[in-house]
């Protein structure tokens, strides 16, 4: 299981945390606000992303975190492109998208990094 002894003590979980919040921030502004779908979706798919990485670890074995991270990862994925539609229709401009953008790679990453290391110790 690694050397965690919490959930909050993984990296790839607090960077979440960080695009989580950052998600809610840029849809409670103007027009994005109003798009519930399109509103809730992201922050669905934001939240699945921490709460995954969470649960993963909750299941105590390297072979269920890692199916958890992979499942964070596609939660990552999901957000980013809810994210070009955000642009497309200017609730969000450039560099708000380029920021969370940046920050969905880097949780991406980590959570694939962390589960090739975790399925080489099994």
């Amino acid at each position: 299981m690694g050397t965690f002894a919490r959930f909050e003590d993984i990296k790839a979980w607090q960077k979440a945390r960080e695009v989580t919040a950052k998600i809610y921030e840029a849809t409670a502004d103007s027009a994005f606000s109003k798009d519930f779908g399109l509103r809730d979706q992201i922050r669905r798919s934001t939240v699945s992303i921490m709460a995954n990485i969470a649960e993963g670890f909750g299941r105590r074995t390297n072979r269920e975190f890692a199916n958890f991270l992979v499942i964070a990862h596609g939660s990552a994925a999901e957000t980013q492109s809810h994210l070009y539609i955000a642009l497309d229709l200017k609730y969000i401009d450039q560099d708000v998208f380029d920021a969370i953008y940046h920050l969905l790679d880097e949780v991406s990453r980590m959570t694939m990094g962390l589960c090739k290391h975790l399925q080489s110790t099994s």
